[in-house]
C-alpha cells in the first residue's frame, strides 16, 4: 500500500471529545507492549522500534486520539512510556486519554482494584510521570462490578478542578453508575466492550450516550469475546459474505459496522503492526449500505 492510496484518519470524521475534536478512528495501546495476549505476565516484549513505528505511523495518518493506560506493560515495555518516547513533544491535536482502577504488580500480576482517593491519585500521577505530561488530556474511570461509583469518581473530579485531568470518563459501566458520575461532574466518553454480538444492555448504553451527546468508545470491537487474547472465533456468516464481497478483511468491516452505529462512536482499535494499522484506519472511509447494515445486525442480534 502506497502513500498515494492509504486512508487517513479523516476519512473516519470528527467528534467533540469535551472541548477537543478528535478523528472518529483512533488507536489503541495495550497491545503496543508485547506480542500475543496482553495483559499477561509473561508475556513477550515487542520490539521497541516497531512499536515506535506504528505510533509515529499512526499520527502521521491523523490518528489524535490515543488510549492507553500505565497497566499496559510487558515484562520490557510500558505503552505510557512507549507513547512518550515516540510522541513527545505532544502535538496540541493529540488527545490522550488514560484509565485508572486496575493495578498490576512489577511482576505483571493483577491487584487489587484502586477503590480509595489516595491510591486513584497515585495511578493518576504514575501516568503523569510516564507520560511525561503536566495534566492528562482524559482520565477513565475502571470500573469492575455494579456498586457506587461516588467516592471514586468524586477524587477524580477533585483532580480535575486541581488541573491534573482536563477530562472525565467511566470504563466498563452500567447506566445507573453513568447516572451518579453526571452528578459528580461531566463525563466525556463512556467506553465500554461493543461490537458485532454485543449485548442488548450494550446497545441501549450506546444509544443513552448518544442522547445526551457522550462520546461512546467501544473496546475489543474486533476481538470481540476474545478480548486480550485477540480474536480466534470463526465469523458469522454474515460478516463473512459482506467483506468477501466489499473484498476487505473480516476485522475492518466490524470497524465499520461499529462506527455505523452513531456518530458519537469513536473507534480505538489497537495493533503492534504497521500494515494492520493502515488497515485498521482506512476502515474509517468504509461506508456501508443499508442491506449491508440489515445483514450485518442479524449476525450482531443472533
Amino acid at each position: 500500500m502506497t502513500s498515494d492510496t492509504t486512508v487517513t484518519a479523516t476519512a473516519s470524521g470528527t467528534w467533540t471529545l469535551g472541548d477537543r475534536v478528535v478523528h472518529r478512528i483512533g488507536f489503541g495501546s495495550m497491545r503496543l507492549p508485547q506480542t500475543g495476549p496482553a495483559l499477561v505476565p509473561d508475556a513477550a516484549p515487542r520490539d521497541r522500534e516497531q512499536a515506535l513505528r506504528v505510533l509515529r505511523r499512526a499520527v502521521e495518518l491523523g490518528v489524535n486520539h490515543i488510549d492507553t493506560a500505565a497497566f499496559y506493560f510487558s515484562p520490557l515495555r510500558s505503552a505510557n512510556e512507549l507513547i512518550n518516547r515516540a510522541l513527545a513533544p505532544y502535538s496540541d491535536d493529540l488527545v490522550i486519554a488514560t484509565k485508572v482502577g486496575p493495578a498490576r504488580g512489577i511482576d505483571g500480576e493483577w491487584a487489587e482494584h484502586a477503590r480509595t482517593p489516595e491510591r486513584l491519585r497515585t495511578q493518576v500521577e504514575q501516568n503523569l510521570r510516564q507520560l511525561g505530561r503536566d495534566h492528562l488530556d482524559l482520565v477513565n474511570l475502571r470500573i469492575v462490578g455494579t456498586d457506587s461509583v461516588a467516592e471514586r469518581f468524586g477524587a477524580l473530579a477533585e483532580l480535575r478542578e486541581a488541573g491534573l485531568i482536563r477530562h472525565l470518563g467511566l470504563s466498563n459501566v452500567h447506566p445507573h453508575q453513568l447516572t451518579e458520575a453526571q452528578a459528580i461532574a461531566p463525563v466525556v466518553c463512556v467506553q465500554n466492550p461493543y461490537g458485532i454480538g454485543a449485548s442488548a444492555e450494550q446497545d441501549a448504553l450506546l444509544r443513552l450516550c448518544g442522547d445526551q451527546g457522550i462520546a461512546f468508545v467501544p473496546f475489543y470491537a474486533i476481538a470481540g469475546t476474545g478480548r486480550q487474547y485477540g480474536a480466534g472465533e470463526t465469523e458469522p456468516a454474515q460478516v463473512q459474505e459482506v467483506a468477501r464481497a466489499r473484498g476487505i478483511s473480516t476485522a475492518q468491516l466490524r470497524l465499520a459496522w461499529t462506527l455505523h452505529r452513531g456518530p458519537h462512536v469513536l473507534a480505538i482499535p489497537g495493533t503492534g503492526d504497521v500494515a494492520h494499522l493502515e488497515d485498521n484506519i482506512a476502515a474509517g472511509a468504509v461506508q456501508l449500505t443499508a442491506e449491508e447494515l440489515a445483514l450485518l445486525d442479524q449476525a450482531h442480534t443472533g
